[in-house]
């Protein structure tokens, strides 16, 4: 069997389905920030305060609900899951577009965060189906680079689309391809590669094997309950937790982050909005690369975080009256943060069994959306109650300076891995 082609053909099959799914997903979850930025708060009365808990709301749904989705893809189905929560949250996207009070818009952030919990997880358990140790830190990269590409382009197309129609209709624009993508995955995806028609008996057999055998170097766990007692998955979940603070802090709030440092338009704060994920996507192709190659995950975890942390801090530093330096150090954070996702979701399923790893991706996870709920609520209100973004800076930078401690103390231990595994986390 021709071992290369097998992977180009999982590559070129897997993965476009995998990144666009994700890319669609982050859409609904980062166009909030334009919307504050374009007049959302005054046409419905929101508050400084009220606005940066509205933004968070989002990320307690996706606490909440995680794990049970999650549980739900590695036992039953990742296809027909996804395939729900692509319907329910294109709609959920739209109808933003029309809510005329608080408590609605309220509703349908928390019910996005919902919908949307299981995605990253059930995600890299499907990946974890189809890739092999050597490539799954890669793989991870391909589905996360969802996140810095969409925000990427839905900066540039939300300030157009908001100078354009209005706030209104950005959301209901942007929550429809969804919907159509939803019908496109039901057709495409299988849930096991032993269920397509484009690999052969003999492509199959080898994969399951290559699969199977990598499950041998690493020790039996009796269930969930073990599993989220580790020590190591539990110092995964604060360090995810304090890494999410320093994402998503940055994420919702860069716009009016930007427009508060330089007066400018919804267009040029969009395409200004747009470099930091350039840089992140870069530089996650060349992390997932090395760590593969490497195969030495923390390596690239926790020195990339402590560079985001200096970035902050530097950007504080400049203040607002250097933007462009300030702006600069930004998009070096952005790169920092990102960079490591993919080597740090490959940790996971090389440390804990197949049985497990699903559902402790999603509780470290699931830390990370409660992260990622208190850093953009925490930022914002940071920024609207001191009137500019030094006090938030400060707090990402801490932030990452302690995510990046605690990935020192993630160790292997003998009850999670036996010694002849070749993967080192040191």
């Amino acid at each position: 069997m021709n071992k290369s082609r097998l992977a180009s053909r999982r590559w070129w099959y897997i993965m476009p389905i995998v990144f666009i799914t994700y890319s669609l997903a982050y859409v609904d979850r980062s166009n909030f920030s334009f919307a504050s930025a374009a007049g959302i708060n005054d046409d419905l009365h929101i508050t400084k305060g009220m606005s940066s808990l509205l933004g968070a709301l989002f990320f307690l749904g996706y606490f909440f609900f995680q794990i049970p989705g999650t549980i739900y893809a590695e036992r039953r189905s990742v296809k027909k899951l996804i395939f729900w929560c692509l319907l329910l949250w294109g709609g959920f996207a739209s109808l933003t577009g029309v809510v005329t009070n608080i408590p609605m818009l309220a509703v349908i952030r928390f019910a996005l965060g919902v919908v949307e919990a299981a995605v990253m997880p059930a995600m890299l358990v499907y990946i974890s189906n189809w890739f092999t140790k050597s490539e799954r830190s890669r793989a991870n990269t391909f589905l996360i680079l969802g996140n810095p590409v969409t925000v990427l382009w839905m900066s540039v197309l939300s300030g157009y689309l908001i100078k354009s129609f209005g706030w209104r209709e950005m959301f209901i624009f942007e929550g429809i391809p969804a919907v159509i993508w939803a019908i496109i995955w039901w057709f495409s995806v299988k849930d096991k590669p032993e269920q397509v028609s484009w690999l052969s008996e003999q492509e199959k057999k080898a994969l399951a094997a290559q699969l199977e055998k990598e499950q041998k170097d690493i020790q039996a766990v009796g269930g969930y309950r073990e599993a989220f007692r580790s020590r190591n998955v539990i110092l995964l979940c604060l360090q995810y937790f304090f890494w999410s603070i320093g994402v998503y802090g940055f994420v919702l709030w860069l716009p009016s982050i930007l427009r508060d440092g330089k007066s400018m338009g919804m267009v040029e704060a969009g395409w200004l909005s747009s470099a930091p994920y350039l840089a992140a996507t870069i530089a996650m192709i060349l992390v997932s690369w090395a760590s593969d190659k490497m195969q030495n995950r923390k390596l690239f975890v926790w020195p990339l975080l402590l560079v985001g942390a200096l970035a902050f801090f530097g950007s504080w530093a400049a203040g607002t009256n250097n933007f462009w330096l300030s702006y600069s150090l930004l998009v070096v954070a952005a790169a920092a943060m990102y960079a490591p996702y993919g080597p740090f979701f490959a940790i996971i399923p090389e440390m804990l069994p197949k049985n497990v790893s699903g559902g402790a991706m999603a509780l470290i996870n699931s830390l990370g959306a409660l992260g990622s709920f208190f850093g953009s609520w925490f930022v914002g209100y940071l920024n609207g109650n001191t009137g500019s973004p030094a006090a938030s800076f400060i707090f990402m930078a801490v932030s990452l300076l302690l995510s990046a401690g605690i990935t020192l103390l993630v160790r292997p231990r003998k009850a999670e891995i036996k010694p002849k595994g070749n993967v080192s986390l040191t």
